[in-house]
């Protein structure tokens, strides 16, 4: 029997092996509300689902290729959508919930979507979006889609109103001839499965096109790496519009046939009580998550015994956040690294505790990787350069951006990660730092990272962030921002503390001039703190 290769190929073997058993749960909100909850779906019944929402997008006349956009926070919902999605030969398209209205509205039109399904959480900035769109003449037809209430088994299609026009009453059932037989959908493997876009820190975001190949690939990688089987339960608090929550506990979970608990959000009140209560065997985080969880209560009381291992990719963990980590709650932590173009991870630690290294992004995880210099030439072990990476989880492209995808290759097809960094000895990565945060100093190159990491070991600083900022005498001087630890800090930090602390760990060269105190950075879904915003209001 030949290995599914398909989204929609694994939907129909789990549900032919499996019937019967849990895939997808949900857990109630923050105060309790059982809503948010429900049963848990079967593989079987997620097939079921899939097959009737291809049946309702063919009568709504939508054909294998379309683009259909989910604007829904987590929920069993949305994953069912979204996998629906794509068992139907449809192209998925989460759109990221923390989306300005201006980004709402060039995405939107951007993705030459056909449906948007929404709920009572993001109607309205939908609304903004469209009413954006009609300001600026567009004129194209969207169905809209409310998915209330949020316990339907089935979202109604009911018509309402589009970017510029109403949808015609094909949505009632008036599919035209092309579409009369609903002939099931036939995927390939190199067919498109995934639109997503990037954050877009700055100019527009774009939209990244992954196959279904690129996804099975990664979720088959993810399963192998950390050694993953039918027995295991994952807590998903990521954001499924993010690549790492979608691919790393949507779509493993469904490759290995173990299950997932989807939170509505992540929750530091709620996360451990979570994982407890739902038996789960590895959790899935960002350093953003490691920080909050290290600044919370213990997990007392709760039973966590089932839990395996931490995995925590999408940015840098800083190196003593790890160890705290680990020597507070007694979890190890797998770091792994990927972005959107790669279908979240190209890297990952060893399962082996012992193989390990903090502070290292990993070894390539089925992939090639390696560092060159500015003309391309491949660095030496231990010398810093750009990390670039090929292999199967690396997208098609980027959606009618064919100037931006020629950019993201080197000339001989491997896909610049925009990452600083380095390899060891060993063949072990480590990231430095962005190429376009890089910190130039008097000529000096410096790694925002470095300094980062040395402000988190204050035990007044509970987050920090590094950059340049436009200098006479130097090029560029640093400035730090910093988020104290105790949110509930009567006055600042003393910067004068913080300086002669950073004079002791980073020296005066790298020092930073001025600290600015923030009660938080700007980050993208991923949990990478988005720099280049910082860089305008400090340099004023």
């Amino acid at each position: 029997m030949s290995t599914p290769s398909t989204i929609r190929a694994l939907i129909d073997a789990r549900a032919a092996q499996h019937p019967d058993k849990p895939f997808l749960l949900a857990t109630a909100d923050e105060d309790g509300d059982e809503r948010a909850g429900g049963a848990p779906l079967s593989f079987g019944a997620l097939r079921e689902r899939c097959v009737e929402l291809e049946t309702r997008f063919r009568e709504a006349g939508l054909k294998p290729g379309d683009v259909i956009s989910v604007l829904m926070g987590n929920g069993v919902q949305t994953a069912t959508l979204l996998l629906g999605a794509m068992y139907s030969g449809l192209i998925a398209h989460p759109i990221n919930l923390l989306c300005q209205a201006s980004q709402l509205a060039y995405i939107v039109e951007h993705s030459d979507t056909r449906m948007i399904f929404v709920c009572a959480q993001t109607r309205g900035a939908l609304a903004a979006a469209l009413a954006a769109l009609r300001e600026q003449g567009v004129k194209r037809e969207i169905a809209l889609v409310d998915t209330e209430p949020e316990a339907a088994a089935l979202p109604a299609l009911p018509v309402l109103e589009t970017a510029a026009a109403r949808v015609s009453p094909a949505l009632a059932g008036a599919a035209d001839a092309a579409v009369e037989t609903h002939a099931p959908a036939v995927c390939a493997p190199d067919d498109i499965a995934l639109l997503m876009y990037t954050s877009g820190t700055t100019g527009a975001p774009k939209g990244v096109l992954l196959s279904h190949a690129n996804l099975h690939t990664n979720a088959r990688l993810v399963s192998a790496e950390h050694r993953l089987g039918a027995d295991d339960r994952v807590l998903a608090a990521l954001p499924l519009y993010h690549i790492n929550g979608l691919v790393v506990t949507l779509l493993a979970p469904l490759y290995h046939a173990g299950s997932v608990v989807l939170t509505p959000r992540f929750s530091g009140r709620t996360f451990w009580r979570d994982a407890a209560t739902c038996a789960c065997t590895w959790i899935n985080v960002v350093p953003t998550i490691v920080a909050y969880l290290l600044n919370g209560d213990d997990p007392s009381g709760l039973d966590l015994s089932a839990l395996k291992f931490c995995r925590s990719a999408s940015a840098a963990l800083p190196a003593d956040h790890h160890r705290a980590f680990e020597a507070r709650f007694g979890i190890g932590i797998i770091e792994t690294m990927g972005m959107t173009e790669t279908a979240a991870p190209v890297f990952s630690n060893p399962y082996d505790a012992s193989r390990r290294r903090v502070g290292s992004i990993g070894l390539p995880s089925g992939s090639e990787a390696r560092v060159i210099d500015r003309d391309g030439r491949e660095c030496a072990p231990n010398e810093c350069g750009e990390i670039v990476v090929r292999g199967g989880q690396v997208m098609r492209g980027y959606y009618k951006r064919d100037e931006d995808t020629a950019r993201a290759f080197t000339a001989d097809g491997w896909l610049r990660t925009g990452d600083l960094g380095y390899r060891d000895d060993d063949g072990y990565f480590y990231i430095n730092g962005r190429s376009k945060e890089l910190i130039i100093k008097g000529g000096e190159n410096i790694a925002p990272r470095e300094i980062d990491e040395a402000l988190l070991r204050h035990p007044g600083v509970l987050d920090a962030a590094a950059v340049g900022v436009p200098d006479p005498a130097y090029g560029q001087e640093i400035v730090a921002f910093v988020v104290p630890r105790d949110a509930h800090w009567h006055g600042e930090p003393d910067a004068a503390d913080l300086r002669a602390h950073c004079l002791r760990e980073l020296g005066r060269y790298k020092t930073p001039r001025e600290f600015r105190f923030v009660s938080e950075l700007p980050r993208g879904p991923s949990g990478k703190v988005q720099r280049l915003k910082l860089v305008a209001p400090a340099a004023g």
